[in-house]
Parts: structure tokens; sequence; C-alpha cells
């Protein structure tokens, strides 16, 4: 029997034993758990390989997360809101100017943060070297006409949303979206997760496990907005291997941390926006997050999606917590995010073993179900 390392309050033991279940079923390789309650760590476990030669994963191994970083994109978004810098209700071509090409001037920056811009894909083949070209990428979505009529429906921007994001940030505070993250977010909170990852980090990064599918086009031939989307680009799991990868800022996909790293920025939002003496933002612009922008099928993730502003939010056919203020996202292959401000609570789950599918894993659901039986406890 697998037995984790580090630690787990006696009121969240059921945490742990569903973190061993996932290692009994051969569902893991390795990963690490870590859920944060009233600002405290009540559970930091890791356990299994840090790849498949059976090197142990430890205490600071890191993974690429895949869209997990959306949450920390997310994050960065909301506190330039809060210093007043952006506005989610006005349009993207107020902070960025070249935007407002081939009819995009109605596009608001709170359809960016809903994947609702129309602009979930690239009009031509993008390949993974161009993905590190980071002017290169946000001309072409600067100069795209929207696929739908924007603010109508969500549609998942898989990748898009991190440069859109990005170039937003960039305009009206200088920096990259990855160093604001380590400058105002990262640093402050002392919590290991980057958004453009430094060599001498290398030796710490698991090796992902890719799934039999990969993010391309498994959408046959047909013309609709989920082919478009995924025959516009190619991922395998396999790109956090390349140096090239790791040290591209791609916030919608390419950043690296593990799960106590993700607890702990989301502790701050479920507990209103400060933890540890660090205020990232108020805690009026934390129930922003929440703030209903779409509810309807999604035209590239094929379901039915209620999303705030860069966040899921919760919805019956998708009851990831029995928690209705929570609110989430995950990353390909596994990880999750979640955050709730009713029970001032976040779990973070990273692993390096992909399942095959884009939308939630039983890995996670049995930790995230364990994690709500705990707080049910009086």
């Amino acid at each position: 029997m697998m037995q984790p390392e580090g630690n787990c309050a006696d009121r969240f033991e059921g945490v742990k034993d569903a973190f061993v279940q996932n290692f009994a079923c051969g569902d893991e390789v390795g990963a690490s758990v870590c859920v944060v309650h009233d600002e405290k760590v009540v559970v930091d476990l890791w356990a299994g390989a840090a790849n498949p030669q059976g090197d142990p994963w430890q205490q600071d191994t890191i993974v690429n997360v895949y869209s997990t970083t959306k949450t920390m994109a997310a994050v960065c978004m909301l506190m330039l809101a809060d210093r007043g810098m952006i506005a989610f209700d006005a349009p993207v071509a107020r902070y960025w100017p070249e935007f407002a090409q081939n009819g995009k001037e109605g596009v608001l920056v709170q359809h960016v943060m809903s994947h609702s811009a129309g602009l979930s894909g690239f009009d031509s083949r993008v390949e993974l070297e161009e993905l590190y070209d980071w002017d290169r990428i946000c001309n072409k979505l600067a100069a795209q006409a929207p696929w739908w009529e924007p603010g109508t429906a969500s549609g998942y921007h898989a990748l898009t949303q991190g440069y859109l994001q990005g170039e937003i940030l960039r305009r009206v505070d200088g920096r990259t979206l990855g160093t604001f993250f380590k400058e105002e977010i990262a640093d402050p909170l002392k919590i290991d997760f980057h958004i453009g990852l430094d060599t001498q980090h290398d030796h710490r990064v698991g090796e992902m496990v890719p799934p039999q599918v990969q993010l391309d086009d498994d959408s046959g031939t047909g013309k609709n907005i989920a082919a478009r989307t995924f025959r516009s680009f190619s991922l395998t799991g396999r790109e956090p291997q390349k140096r090239a990868w790791r040290a591209a800022e791609i916030p919608a996909a390419g950043g690296f941390g593990n799960a106590r790293a993700v607890a702990r920025v989301h502790a701050a939002l479920a507990a209103g926006g400060a933890l540890d003496g660090v205020r990232l933002m108020s805690s009026e612009t934390t129930d922003l997050a929440r703030q209903q922008q779409t509810n309807g099928k999604d035209l590239v993730l094929g379901v039915w999606m209620l999303f705030g502003l860069g966040f899921g939010l919760m919805n019956p056919r998708i009851p990831f917590t029995p928690s209705p203020g929570a609110y989430y996202w995950g990353g390909w292959g596994g990880s999750i995010a979640v955050v709730d401000p009713d029970t001032r609570t976040s779990i973070g789950y990273v692993m390096n073993k992909m399942g095959e599918s884009t939308l939630g894993d039983k890995r996670s659901a049995r930790l995230i179900d364990a994690t709500y039986s705990a707080l049910a406890q009086q």
C-alpha cells in the first residue's frame, strides 16, 4: 500500500485515504494534494514517482498543470481590476487598440475572461514553436474576426485566453503576465508556481505521462467550432519536457507548480482576498470571480457550462462540489483548483499521469468528495 509523505489533520484523514486509493487503483504515477481551510494547510501530501523511471516524487517536485494555469492568470486579472487598471465591462481595444480589427470593437474584457470572445482557436494552424513567439500570436489574434458573436455563448479558449489576458495586462502594467505573477503573487506568498520556468528549477520538474488522446482535431473533419479550435493547434502532453515550452509564458497552459502552491494561491480568494498577511485584492473583487457571465452549452467542450470571470461555476450538470458558491478550473490530464468562499476552503491537486478527459477526473473527484465529507463533520 502506497504511504504518502506530508501532513494531514485528523479531521481530513479521509482525503489521505482517497489519495492512497488513487494509487491503489493504479490511476497514479506521482501526485500531490493540498487542502487549505480557514487559511490553514490541513492536507499537504505527495507520493509516487516523479517520472516513469521511478525517481521519487519529492516535497518540492513541480509539474506542468496545463489549464489549471488559467486560474493563476485569472487572479492576475482580478488584481488589475481591483487596482482600477482595467474594467471587465470595458472593450479590450481600450487597452489594446490593435485588437479592434475585424469587428472586435465590442469585445469586452469580461468576454475574454469567460471564454465568450469568439477567439477559441486560430484561423490558420499554429505549430508548437510559434506558441513561444508572444508578439506573433497576439498579432494573429488581434487580426482575426470572431468565430461567433462575442458574449452570446462560451467556446473554451484552450490556448488563446492566456495570450489575450496577458496582452491586456502587458498594455496596462508594462510587465508580462508571468513576471506580474511572480512579483505580485508568487514571491509575496512564497509559493512555488511559475509561468515561465527558469532553468534553475529544471531538476525538480516531474515528467508527464501523456494520455493516448492528443489535443488536436479529435472532432473529425467537421467545420464546427470545436473542430476548428482543435485543428488550429496540437498538444501531445510531451511539451513540458522541452526547455522552450518551460521557458515560454503560456498563461493558459504552461504553468509549473505543485498542489501546495495551487491551493495556497486560491486560499487567498477563499478567505476574501488575503493570506498570511498578504492582500492580493479586496473581498468585493474576489466575489467578481463568481459573477456569472455565460450559461449554456459550450461550443468547444460540448457540455453545459457556467463561467464566471476566469473560473467555472458550480452547476447541477457538473457537480464538482456540494457548495453552490464554489468555483474552479482544472487542467488537461486531471489537475484542479477549487475555491470555496462559503467554507473558506481551497483544494489543489496535481499529477504527472495524465487522464484522457479534458473535463474532470475521477482522482480529483475522490479528493474533493473526501474534503467535503470532512467539512461536513461537526
